[in-house]
């Protein structure tokens, strides 16, 4: 029986190491069970991010979007902008022809003053619509009027002096018109694109507010406002650079104008000396009589006066 026992007892310690090993196995497949749950709801939520990532950017990114969901101080800057290049090419177009005609005018009066041989001649060739040559020939002949003597005699040095005097007034005048309105391009040039730069750092500081408001680094979030912030930079040098360019061409459009306003003035100025120089000996201005010293007699007293 002893034996009997001591089988016994092995059979059972079997049983019982056996009961000791299957008994985990029902416990190890619930494990997939729970796992399987936590993996199920992690698999929407990162389905969800993008969607709500995409729905907080705007979704046109053109100019014209971002203009729209831009800062209202950084769209004051861009319409401003907007404006001083409408200006820009409101000025361009209107100089341009201003400065057409003013040159076509001005090579009109050089021809006519170049082949005339009098001041009259001049005249009557340009008329009284040849632009500032017309204007200059009428100023000289004016100026000879009012110079003639009532012997209808002339001061040739001062008739000259008077002429170049009134001519170079009329040369500075005419520049001057001409250079109208292009100070409003070099201010738009010199400007703009510091007022670009202006909305630029505003739009930057709002993007930085943005994202320590949002506590996200994410640059899909960043970009939209950053981008909106550089497009004032952009509207600005739009504005800047063809002002540049603009007042430039002017510039040398308008100082090649001027020298021919002083090549038709020197061209009546020798008109004007031509006319003079044909006065007749007997209209000329008569020479003063100079005194001469009466003759001192030997002992080197002066002799008086005698009334002639």
């Amino acid at each position: 029986m002893a034996p009997s026992a001591g089988d016994a007892a092995p059979t059972q310690n079997t049983n019982s190491a056996q009961g000791t090993t299957s008994a985990p196995a029902p416990a190890s497949q619930p494990a997939p069970s729970m796992s399987a749950p936590t993996a199920t709801p992690s698999a929407p939520g990162a389905s969800e991010a993008p969607t709500i990532a995409k729905a907080t950017l705007p979704h046109n990114l053109s100019p014209w979007g971002m203009f729209m969901s831009a800062d209202w101080v950084v769209k004051g800057v861009m319409i401003g902008l907007a404006f001083a290049s409408l200006v820009t090419w409101t000025v361009w177009l209107a100089k341009s022809l201003e400065i057409a005609g003013s040159k076509a005018r001005l090579s009109k009066a050089l021809r006519g003053i170049t082949g005339a041989r009098r001041l009259d001649d001049a005249a009557q060739a340009l008329g009284k619509g040849a632009g500032i040559g017309g204007v200059l020939v009428r100023a000289a002949s004016e100026e000879l009027e009012m110079s003639r003597q009532d012997d209808g005699s002339y001061d040739p040095a001062g008739v000259k002096e008077r002429v170049e005097s009134r001519l170079m007034r009329l040369q500075a005048q005419a520049g001057r018109r001409l250079s109208r309105g292009t100070g409003v391009l070099a201010t738009i040039g010199s400007t703009a694109p510091f007022v670009g730069l202006f909305g630029t750092v505003w739009g930057i500081m709002n993007s930085f507010i943005g994202i320590s408001e949002a506590q996200t680094t994410n640059l899909a979030v960043v970009a939209p406002g950053i981008a909106e912030a550089l497009l004032a930079t952009a509207v600005g040098l739009i504005a800047a650079i063809p002002a540049v360019v603009i007042y430039n061409v002017f510039a040398r459009s308008i100082t090649g104008y001027r020298q021919g306003l002083a090549d038709a003035a020197a061209g009546v100025q020798r008109l004007v000396s031509r006319d003079l120089d044909r006065v007749s000996p007997a209209h000329a201005t008569a020479r003063p009589h100079v005194a001469t010293p009466a003759a001192r007699p030997a002992n080197g007293h002066q002799a008086p006066s005698v009334a002639l």
